[in-house]
């Protein structure tokens, strides 16, 4: 709003926004296999790879971890902006390829339909936050949370 970030609060963490710009990174591991999704702020490089990268949960504390990605690809793509196509749009063929190359990325546990094996990333949340995104968000919380008397 105006430019200046907002978080919505409530009780229940699960409906608690992420505020910020954000960027979303998958990131693989050395078998080729997606270990999480990272969010985070816009203005943060990328993870390196080869590198560790401190993924946390949004809300919870003692909820993280170190990867060590062998890829990293950036989830969201920018396709227009103020109306001009920035990058040719993927055809209908190239989506459905896309889509089964990602499929196959995807370890076998994770798509069987009986007791899946859950994709690492922040229950109940479908995505892990960077350091950085993750000290911005309590800093905006602890600003906007009601003090008690």
């Amino acid at each position: 709003l105006s430019g200046s970030p907002k978080i919505k609060l409530s009780a229940e963490v699960s409906k608690i926004t992420i505020p910020g710009r954000k960027k979303c990174y998958r990131l693989y591991g050395k078998f080729g296999y997606g270990i999480c999704d990272l969010m985070t702020l816009e203005e943060e490089p990328p993870p390196n790879i080869n590198e560790p990268i401190l993924c946390r949960h949004p809300f919870l504390e003692s909820k993280r971890a170190l990867v060590i990605a062998q890829r990293v690809e950036e989830l969201q793509l920018k396709y227009w902006d103020n109306g001009k196509i920035l990058q040719p749009l993927p055809s209908l063929s190239g989506m459905r390829q896309y889509v089964n190359e990602s499929l196959d990325r995807t370890r076998r546990d994770h798509r069987r339909l009986l007791n899946p094996t859950p994709y690492k990333v922040s229950i109940p949340f479908d995505v892990s936050v960077s350091e950085k995104l993750y000290d911005f968000l309590h800093l905006i919380w602890l600003q906007n949370a009601p003090i008690g008397q």
